[in-house]
């Protein structure tokens, strides 16, 4: 008993990164209309801010430097150095005072950001007992729900502050990432990783290369599947994520308080589901059919939202649907079958390839969906987002796998000796 609690803490205690992931991306959505005023910010500087930030081009750098790292020296190395550059940028954003300061501050969270995904999620499923994985892994998620949710209420309360209560954020950001860092120092290496290495050593085992990922069907296969998906609900979900408070007041003409308000509202039902669904039962419900259904709720949610009329009703409709859906989203299932479906010798590098694809992705539209938005209007580049949303559904649909009740021992040698 005594080293399932340990197990469940340093759960949560990797967790957390996820929240703090989470918290500066919405952070900073959630101040977007207030940087703007303040530093007049145009859409190309509003496009750039989203592209390098933890949304964009600085997670992806990250994710490509933490991968490799992590698969080299250990998840737990990670956890070092992680959390002080994080600390070291929303510090920045906190007391930016212009442009130049500010973009800097993103560039370093968002590069913090990025190098922790692959050793979390990593660690997440290979601590997990067998038949626990998507309750291990699901842990991760709740903790990225629960940090918008907070960050909206938090923007809710410190609304009459202006752009001090957006600092303010971030200056709790900072002091959550050192209690992080702190605690993270206690956690346990991956004993995947771990015995990995020690075969390498003792038996002489030639490292597989990383082009394998490429070079071998089953690898090819797995990853079609995980970074289609992956890639495809972030450029929907990330720009949600960012912009959905600009459409909010911009395109819905809501207020802040409002805006902040709805959008605390998704994140609230996005971890009540990871929890009642994704935590609870995805280890026993057929993953096929639970992939398929948040697909295609993610697709009414956003067809409702964009020929409806801008009201009370879509605004409302679209919070349910999305939130529910997000709980049991591609990004649960891409943590999930990363870990599942790739070598542990090279599992954290190619969840840092996909996830600097996703976040290349998401940088690269960023840059250019405040000017869509005008210059396109907002349905035709709604109909844009459901389209991506449609394909990926049709991903999922081929190629999710059957691995349920299996260790990742087991999937990994079922999938390389068959």
């Amino acid at each position: 008993m005594s080293d399932a609690k340990g197990s469940f803490k340093e759960t949560i205690i990797v967790s957390m990164s996820n929240f703090l992931d989470a918290g500066a991306i919405v952070a900073g959505a959630s101040g977007l209309t207030l940087w703007v005023k303040f530093l007049n910010l145009n859409d190309s500087t509003l496009g750039l801010l989203g592209a390098v930030s933890a949304n964009g081009f600085g997670a992806a750098v990250g994710a490509l430097i933490g991968g490799r790292l992590a698969d080299k020296y250990g998840r737990k190395f990670i956890y070092k150095y992680d959390m002080l550059i994080y600390m070291l940028g929303v510090l920045l954003i906190a007391l930016s005072m212009n442009f130049p300061m500010l973009l800097i501050g993103y560039i370093i969270t968002g590069i913090a950001v990025g190098a922790v995904v692959p050793a979390s999620w990593s660690y997440l499923g290979e601590q997990a007992p067998t038949g626990k994985r998507c309750s291990n892994i699901g842990w991760g998620q709740f903790s990225w729900g629960f940090a918008p949710m907070t960050i909206f209420i938090l923007a809710i309360f410190l609304s009459n502050l202006g752009l001090l209560g957006n600092r303010i954020m971030f200056g709790i950001l900072f002091i959550v990432a050192l209690i992080t860092w702190i605690l993270q120092q206690q956690v346990s290496e991956s004993e995947a990783w771990t015995q990995q290495k020690e075969k390498e050593q003792e038996e002489g085992y030639v490292k597989a290369p990383i082009s394998e990922v490429f070079t071998v069907k089953a690898n090819r296969q797995a990853f079609i599947l995980s970074a289609g998906i992956y890639i495809l609900w972030a450029l929907v979900a990330g720009l949600q994520g960012y912009f959905l408070p600009y459409i909010f007041t911009k395109i819905g003409n809501l207020t802040d308080f409002q805006s902040n308000g709805l959008n605390a509202i998704i994140w609230l039902l996005t971890i009540l589901s990871t929890w009642l669904i994704f935590i609870k039962k995805g280890d026993t419900w057929n993953r096929k059919v639970l992939f398929s259904v948040g697909c295609l709720m993610q697709v009414l949610a956003w067809l409702v939202l964009i020929f409806a009329p801008m009201g009370w009703f879509s605004l409302i409709f679209f919070d349910i649907v999305w939130g529910i859906s997000a709980g049991f989203s591609s990004q649960c299932f891409f943590a999930l079958w990363s870990v599942e479906l790739f070598k542990t010798q090279y599992r954290g590098q190619v969840q840092g390839i996909i996830f600097f694809l996703v976040r290349a992705g998401v940088g690269l539209i960023s840059l250019v969906f405040p000017t869509m938005l005008t210059s396109f209007g907002f349905k035709t580049t709604g109909m844009f987002l459901v389209a991506i949303l449609v394909i990926q559904l049709v991903i999922g649909l081929i190629y999710t796998p059957e691995t349920r009740g299996k260790s990742v021992s087991e999937i990994e040698l079922q999938r390389y000796t068959s």
